[in-house]
């Protein structure tokens, strides 16, 4: 059951669905390019028009192989949990699939294979979750480079059917990026019904990803200004009758939960850039906790309590100093010590309490053996028996 354990600890779901997604990836992606190889192989790489070379990826072999190679991309993505990745991957699943029960009418193994990805996809969209501009504008430029590169490939392939007939590399990536961005200048001209479809795909195709690429870079950046803004002015508002906990040590944690889990408003104070498993929602400020201007902001004036919980007894002291200057009259300042002998230290600074929990385990340890009974009573009276000494 121990191994069990490590190994889930140790791969991630996450690493499950990529691995489905890249897999989709390489049965769009492989056939077609072991395809390209052996034409090539067997025309000794002399070919005398663009459209020989692109012969083995007829019309809607384009297609798949760039949804192939994004696919493989967006598995990439899904390893650290992007949400962008999620959404490109599940889009691009669910296109290959309606072309193969809708349009060609046939089903392949890959096409069932891509149904159970996309339901594994649907039933861990929740883990998705993580937004990052870098992973926005990756895949963003990932997007329009793909569909810069099916745009152009195809329409060299239909090169005959546009008026004039587009014959070299530049002519036919002029007219992508036309029709793209849907300028529409009218000097290159579909003439045949497969040049119109492939033209209006590439004009959709245009238009959807710009958007997305759009909403994935500005989204995250305007949502977060929005949410900083709103959740600053309510958690303003809250920072009244609250609890301002020091520190962000697995004590802080904790007591943060119990504190939560009583429906407690609770102020975390960290320094700038710490890490942490507090949940997005927490009222968190980032700044010197030692500083009485961090302590004003997280309302010290307010509060019912302020409780020092740093690893570290000089940083508890001189918080508990600054605390002393901004703090309500009804404000209590609760201060931990982390070694026995700062005991005499920290009361200096004349804090409400002090907790000491090396004292207070030993003595309850020592009680626990001599047979004494613990009960309630007898934990309140060495938690508040005494004004300034916790343990």
């Amino acid at each position: 059951m121990t191994l069990l354990q490590d190994v889930k600890t140790k791969i991630s779901f996450a690493y499950g669905v990529a691995l489905l997604v890249a897999i989709n990836g390489f049965l769009l992606f492989m056939p077609v390019l072991q395809r390209g190889v052996a034409h090539a192989n067997a025309a000794s790489g002399s070919f005398d028009t663009w459209k020989e070379a692109l012969s083995f990826l007829a019309l809607l072999e384009i297609p798949g192989f760039v949804v192939g190679f994004v696919l493989i991309l967006m598995s990439l993505g899904l390893l650290i949990k992007s949400r962008i990745s999620w959404f490109f991957a599940l889009l691009l699943l669910l296109a290959t699939v309606c072309v193969d029960f809708f349009i060609l009418k046939k089903t392949y193994p890959s096409t069932f294979f891509s149904l159970v990805t996309i339901a594994v996809l649907i039933f861990y969209w929740r883990q998705f979750d993580h937004y990052s501009l870098a992973t926005g504008s990756f895949f963003a430029v990932v997007s329009i480079a793909s569909l810069i590169v099916y745009s152009t490939l195809g329409t060299l392939y239909l090169g005959e059917q546009f008026a004039p007939a587009v014959t070299d590399l530049p002519t036919a990536f002029y007219f992508a990026i036309v029709v793209m961005s849907t300028v529409g200048f009218g000097d290159i001209v579909p003439h045949t019904t497969d040049a119109r479809f492939f033209t209006l795909t590439v004009i959709i195709l245009g238009i959807t990803i710009f958007a997305i690429s759009v909403a994935s870079i500005a989204g995250p950046l305007i949502s977060n200004n929005i949410q900083r803004i709103v959740k600053g002015r309510i958690t303003h508002m809250a920072r009244k009758n609250h609890y301002i906990l020091v520190g962000i040590g697995s004590l802080a944690q904790n007591v943060y939960k119990g504190l939560s889990e009583r429906g407690e408003h609770v102020t975390v104070v960290c320094p700038p850039g710490s890490q942490h498993d507090l949940p997005e929602k927490a009222d968190i400020i980032e700044g010197d906790p030692s500083s009485a201007s961090t302590l004003h902001l997280a309302g010290a004036a307010d509060a019912k309590y302020i409780v020092t919980l740093c690893d570290n007894d000089a940083e508890n002291v001189f918080t508990i100093l600054a605390a002393k200057e901004v703090a309500g009259e009804e404000t209590q300042i609760i201060a931990l010590v982390n070694e026995s002998r700062n005991m005499p230290k920290v009361k200096r600074v004349n804090p409400t309490m002090v907790l000491s929990l090396p004292l207070l385990g030993s003595e309850l340890l020592v009680r626990t053996l001599q047979g004494d009974t613990i009960n309630n009573d007898l934990i309140t009276e060495m938690f508040f028996g005494k004004r300034t000494s916790l343990g």
